[in-house]
């Protein structure tokens, strides 16, 4: 459907905005959020995308919308897969449909998109440190509104959500951060005594009281600092009898919780207590994640994003031909990495809270000893890592590219200077698809180069993946080892047993005489592809699989700066600081023939989101593209795309 059917949604046809939503008696809220929900699961299932997180959210996002005067106030989300239902109520519901494709809506957060997105998010653990700088804005600018922060209990576990939980307690700047923690059961942790104690806290007069004594306390000129110590003793003791929140409490906020957060009326109880209050306060929800769709409920892992499915069944919606398609890289790499850990027991994986999205869940159902989820927090992998290796330890560490930019100093500074043998198996590489901008693999490139002792690899295809990974755990042993692969399907290529293939290698895939293009990982069957339509124009081309980034194949590079004067080289990363750049580097300072190099890969603009293959047909990564760029590069004339087309064709 792609618009509301009125009849089925008597609520939720009516909301366009918040102020329309405030409209709707609170007792009869709880239907709005089943319309929510319902409208969520009729849609997602047909488009794709975060599930799980949205479905649980629904009444802690209706409550906050209900209450709270958006977008004067600011709710800053963190990672953006809560935000599912904030799009739905934020003049969004009718392009729900577009969520995740070219030319749409994004799955995640976006100032350019919603004046309701005041803070953009893809990234985990940063809405608290982003609501910190908005709220200090606000004062600076002595504004007057509200700053929230909705952080998720994964997203919680990155240092950047405790530091700036640190900071928010030394500034005692007016805050509210709510933890919506999906991990814990409600009958554990919600009872009467709780809420009631809750309600106790966050009410004016308590607040006042608490106020006045304490500036009563401060007048007393002896005594005073006692009382204030019985009395906050006092308290916190109470509290911590009913709630626990005393970690939250020692950081310098006020906690209240836990909350049912699927109940919308009483979180529309305790928002408006806590709208009235100041400082620094933790509201801890507690949710079910995929909350009101049965298979969701029952495996909240496999619902946390989802392609098409059936919604009555749950079950993938397959593609014709799927069942004949080859494995996609992330498998590759997962059943290569336990055959390498059957060969040496001291092979481990690692996976910041990304087990079954990097392949390592093979590894934790044969050899769950040799696994290890650390959660979200990157940075930590890594130096965890480098602990490991240490002590002679070999850690794989799996982690998507865009993620990985998050260790950038832990690469550098833990492992590289103490040349320490950790390998990073860099998933999603290049361009991603429907995640868009936030989650396009296209700078580890550039950031790993400039690490000294670091090895950066990039296979052709499926078995040079398992190759790499065994050369860089049996024989690249004496510094880091960076391999990166994309997202998607691998080529097809008959597996074999793997084997060793020389550091810093390169292999020639195809013979011409006009113009050589060096390819890297993914590009090199597209450019394998576009010499063939160059064939067709009379341009023969030479095509490298230039597998290794750093070190480069000085020896091939040398051979090829004598025989050709015009050199292309392709990846599917920024053209700033990358492949492109180490080739032109090394021909600048060891060539004095004139070459021309030309470094065609991510141009210096954001990427939106679509599918890999329209996003790539954008920006000229596909075979047609490259191969329009290599003529307008020899030929000095705009050749448009639509001709090698047609030539083709």
């Amino acid at each position: 459907m792609n618009t509301l059917d009125s009849s089925k949604f008597k609520y939720l046809h009516k909301i366009n905005n918040p102020n329309d939503l405030k409209k709707i008696p609170l007792n009869q809220l709880h239907f709005v959020c089943d319309e929510v929900r319902e409208f969520l699961i009729d849609t997602i299932t047909q488009t794709g995308g975060h599930f799980g997180s949205g479905l649980g959210s629904v009444e802690l996002i209706v409550a906050l919308h209900y209450v709270y005067d958006t977008p004067a106030d600011k709710l800053i989300f963190d990672t953006g897969h809560q935000g599912y239902p904030h799009k739905v109520l934020t003049e969004r519901r009718d392009l729900m449909q577009t969520i995740r494709k070219k030319g749409g809506i994004s799955g995640f957060l976006k100032r350019s998109e919603s004046e309701y997105d005041c803070f953009g998010a893809g990234h985990a653990s940063t809405s608290i440190s982003a609501a910190l700088g908005i709220a200090t804005a606000r004062d600076l600018q002595k504004k007057d509104f509200k700053v929230l922060a909705i952080i998720g209990d994964g997203a919680m576990t990155g240092g950047l959500a405790f530091e700036g939980m640190n900071n928010c307690g030394v500034q005692k700047r007016d805050i509210t951060v709510i933890l919506n923690d999906n991990n814990v059961s409600i009958d554990q942790n919600v009872s009467a005594l709780s809420n009631y104690f809750n309600e106790i806290f966050a009410s004016n007069p308590m607040q006042k009281l608490r106020k006045n004594v304490w500036e009563l306390t401060g007048k007393m000129e002896n005594l005073g600092d006692r009382f204030r110590k019985v009395l906050s003793r006092l308290e916190g003791g109470v509290k911590s009898v009913v709630t626990p929140g005393s970690l939250f409490e020692a950081m310098g906020f006020n906690y209240f919780g836990p909350l049912n957060g699927h109940n919308v009326q009483q979180l529309v109880k305790m928002f408006r207590l806590i709208k009235e209050s100041h400082g620094p306060i933790l509201v801890h929800v507690i949710t079910k994640k995929g909350k009101g769709y049965a298979p969701a409920e029952k495996d909240a892992h496999h619902f946390h994003a989802i392609g098409k499915i059936d919604k009555d069944t749950g079950c993938s919606i397959p593609n014709a031909g799927d069942n004949n398609l080859p494995p996609q890289y992330y498998k590759v790499f997962g059943k290569a990495l336990v055959e390498l850990c059957r060969m040496n027991p001291k092979l481990v994986g690692i996976t910041a809270a990304m087990a079954e999205g990097t392949g390592l869940d093979e590894l934790e159902r044969e050899m769950p000893e040799r696994f290890f989820d650390v959660g979200i927090a990157e940075g930590h992998a890594v130096t965890f890592a480098a602990g490991l290796a240490s002590e002679g330890i070999i850690p794989v560490c799996a982690i998507y590219s865009s993620f990985l930019q998050r260790a950038f100093d832990n690469i550098a500074h833990d492992c590289s200077l103490q040349n320490l043998h950790v390998i990073f198996a860099v998933d999603r590489a290049g361009i991603v698809g429907a995640d868009g901008s936030t989650h396009h693999g296209i700078l580890d490139l550039a950031f790993l180069r400039c690490i000294n002792k670091i090895i950066i690899a990039a296979p052709k295809d499926e078995q040079e993946l398992r190759d790499l990974l065994y050369s860089a755990v049996f024989h690249y042993t004496q510094c880091p080892v960076a391999i990166r692969f994309p997202r998607g399907r691998s080529l097809g290529v008959k597996m074999e047993f793997m084997k060793q293939i020389p550091l810093g290698s390169w292999e020639i895939l195809r013979e011409g005489s006009d113009i050589a293009i060096l390819a890297v990982g993914n590009m090199v069957n597209e450019s394998l592809k576009a010499a063939t339509f160059l064939e067709d124009s009379n341009i023969s081309a030479t095509v490298i699989n230039a597998r290794f980034i750093k070190p480069l194949d000085t020896k091939m590079l040398d051979s090829i700066c004598s025989k050709f004067s015009k050199i292309i080289t392709v990846e599917d990363g920024t053209i700033v600081g990358g492949f492109g750049s180490a080739v032109n580097e090394y021909i600048t300072a060891n060539h004095s023939k004139k070459v021309d190099v030309f470094i065609h890969g991510i141009p210096e603009k954001q990427i939106e989101h679509g599918s890999q293959a329209e996003l790539l047909k954008e920006i000229d990564l596909d075979a047609f593209g490259i191969a329009k760029t290599v003529m307008n590069f020899i030929l000095k004339q705009n050749i448009e795309k639509i001709q090698i087309e047609e030539l083709v064709n």
